[in-house]
């Protein structure tokens, strides 16, 4: 059983939908439906870790930010 949804869409939106929905051979609500049936079947992303993570030694916490920045920007 379907069930009806409306929603508000920008007319270029709307109109490249039509497009696309016309280049399959099939409606647009037809298109939409397997567009929103596909998106919310893929697995979810993992967020980027990249830089966030534990310390195995703890040296950040051990030393205070003099000692950090000492050096810092010579050449």
């Amino acid at each position: 059983m379907r069930k009806k949804t409306s929603i508000y869409l920008e007319e270029e939106l709307d109109e490249r939908l039509a497009r696309r929905a016309a280049e399959e051979g099939i409606t647009k609500a037809e298109f939409i439906r397997r567009t929103l049936a596909g998106a919310v079947q893929r697995p979810k992303r993992p967020k980027p870790s990249v830089g966030v993570f534990r310390s195995t030694d703890g040296l950040s916490a051990r030393r205070d930010m003099d000692q950090m920045l000492e050096g810092f920007g010579e050449e």
